[in-house]
Formats: C-alpha cells, sequence, structure tokens
C-alpha cells in the first residue's frame, strides 16, 4: 500500500530530516512510529501527505508516485487518508454532531448519506449521547474520539494519528488506543505516531524506530525499548 524508496529529505539549512528512508506498509497493518523529538517522524508523515516533496527518492501509495501527481489531484488524495492530532483540531462553533458532518460537506456528501453516516461515526467512538454538545463541553479525552470520528467519516484507507494521546490521562488514552485497533480491525491501516512506551507495549503491533532521520529498528510484534536479551 504504502512504499518509502530511498526518500531523504533536506531543508536549506542543510539539516537532513530524513535521510534514506525504504520501508513498506501493507493494506490493514498497525505501525507504531516512534523516536525522540527531532527524529524525523513529522517530515515523514509530512512527506505521505504530500505536504512535503523529498529531496530525493519516491513514495508511492497503492502503487501510485504520489509526488508525480497534479496539483489538482492532491485534495483527492488525501481523502484517502484520515488524521488526528495531538491538539484536536475541532471546529469551537460547532457542535459534535456538526463538527462530522462538516468533514462530509467538505466533499459534497448528501444531506441523507450525512444523516446516515454521522450517527454511526459517533457510536464507534461511544459519543452518540453527546452529538449535541460542542467541544469545551467535552473532556479531552472525548474531544481526542470525536476527532478520530471526524477522520473516518469518509472512510479513508489510511489513518494517521500522530501524538493522539499527548495530552490526554491514562485511562482516556487507553480508550483512544482500544478505537484505533478497533478502527484496524475494521480493515483500516494505522500510522501511530506516539512516544507513549505504555501504549507501544500493549500494542504488541509493528514499530518503525526513527533517529536522526533514519530507521534505527522495523520490528513486527514489538516493544518501545529494543531488548537484546
Amino acid at each position: 500500500m504504502i512504499k518509502f524508496e530511498n526518500v531523504s529529505k533536506t531543508y536549506q539549512q542543510k539539516n537532513t530530516s530524513i535521510l534514506d528512508l525504504n520501508f513498506s506498509i501493507k493494506k490493514g497493518e498497525f505501525v507504531n512510529l516512534i523516536g525522540s523529538s527531532g527524529a524525523g517522524k513529522t517530515t515523514l508523515l509530512r512527506v505521505l501527505l504530500s505536504e512535503e516533496k523529498p529531496s530525493s527518492g519516491n513514495v508511492y501509495f497503492d502503487g501510485v508516485n504520489i509526488h508525480n501527481l497534479r496539483r489538482s489531484d492532491i485534495p483527492k488524495y488525501r481523502q484517502r487518508i484520515g488524521v488526528i492530532f495531538q491538539d484536536f483540531k475541532l471546529l469551537k462553533d460547532k457542535t459534535v454532531y456538526e463538527n462530522v458532518a462538516f468533514a462530509m460537506e467538505m466533499i459534497g456528501r448528501s444531506d441523507d448519506e450525512i444523516r446516515a453516516d454521522v450517527p454511526h461515526a459517533l457510536e464507534l467512538v461511544g459519543l452518540v449521547d453527546k452529538m449535541y454538545h460542542f467541544p469545551n463541553q467535552l473532556s479531552g479525552g472525548e474531544q481526542q474520539r470525536l476527532a478520530i470520528a471526524r477522520a473516518i467519516i469518509n472512510q479513508p484507507d489510511l489513518l494517521i494519528a500522530d501524538e493522539p494521546t499527548g495530552s490526554l490521562d491514562p485511562q482516556s488514552a487507553h480508550n483512544v488506543v482500544n478505537i484505533l485497533k478497533k478502527i484496524n480491525e475494521l480493515g483500516t491501516t494505522v500510522i501511530l505516531s506516539t512516544h507513549n512506551n505504555i501504549i507501544v507495549d500493549a500494542l504488541k503491533k509493528r514499530v518503525i524506530h526513527l533517529e536522526k532521520g533514519k530507521i534505527v529498528r522495523d520490528h513486527e510484534n514489538a516493544k518501545y525499548h529494543h531488548s537484546t536479551k
């Protein structure tokens, strides 16, 4: 599904953010992307979202080199990817229902489709009973679950979760990760970028570990900290 082929990104200051990355992610995989701050995780995700062009190398999504897409085709490509952020990025003046519906309106979905699909997405994340609340009436964990519902409402092929539990308490973080697992089990590919070693250890999924822009480890069923035992 996703293939990075000798991908590097160097900025004008000559600081290399990612260097010669080679890896593939299959459809339906759940991948933990880990590494210290400045390791290159954000740059990798920005390149995958076609927000940045690599200085060298190629990135393929379902066999298509995404950096050869015409500018007019990039929005359609990005519709295939849902993104969740640490700071939620919710529309504060819209209700829970309206936040999710807005993502459908943006791509021209009909009112009937919106009325049918939004409650199902909210049920998946446990927020049906908060449908008419505003974001400031929700807890941090509930706001992140709302962000997940909005990210998946258009049924993306890939869900990117960029530090989604960074500002949450342990129980809320656990709830969010369980929802990500459920979404993955329904067939969506998930990339979870995180510093949370407890979550990574509990998931026992594939780990891609970046340091100084390079992949230093890529293991299946792995923990956050590599053991040589």
